[in-house]
């Protein structure tokens, strides 16, 4: 199986179940809603431990400080076990307000009949936390596991706030 799709243009989003930044149902996102500028796309389990103790950390800096420089971000809740379509909306609203993020969170749980999540099946991703970049032209310029906050924003050379 071919992990991530790197210099690809990024794949519309299939995720049925979202919440806005207030915690409120919203209708299904669109990348573009995400803005016009780069797009995060942080992907999570609730029972995954490395996404507790790396992946949403590192998500809260990044948000910290790239939301108002045009950025646009998402957390999606990739149920990849079938036995997970339970809990739709608990665990994803829990995580959105344990870790006060106004970001939109979606759930993504397996379509019948697949044997994975959109998000997965979309842009390759080989489980959690998984974070996914996208440039304003819409290509993916980062998707995988780990992604080091300070290096990241050292490269984006952006000015001080």
């Amino acid at each position: 199986m071919k992990i991530g799709i790197n210099h690809e243009q990024a794949p519309e989003l299939r995720v049925p179940v979202w919440i806005g930044a207030d915690g409120g149902p919203v209708s299904p996102l669109r990348l573009n809603d995400l803005g016009d500028g780069m797009r995060i796309l942080f992907c999570f389990q609730d029972w995954c431990p490395g996404c507790h103790s790396r992946g949403f950390p590192t998500l809260r800096v990044l948000v910290d400080r790239l939301v108002g420089q045009g950025a646009g971000f998402a957390a999606i809740q990739t149920a990849f076990r079938s036995s997970a379509k339970k809990d739709v909306g608990d665990q994803t609203a829990k995580n959105q307000a344990m870790y006060r993020l106004n970001i939109p969170f979606g759930y993504d749980p397996v379509p019948d009949g697949e044997d994975q999540p959109t998000v997965m099946a979309d842009y390759h991703t080989a489980g959690t936390p998984w974070f996914i970049v996208i440039s304003p032209e819409g290509e993916v310029i980062y998707n995988d596991f780990r992604l080091d906050a300070g290096k990241f924003l050292s490269a984006l050379d952006l000015p001080d706030m």
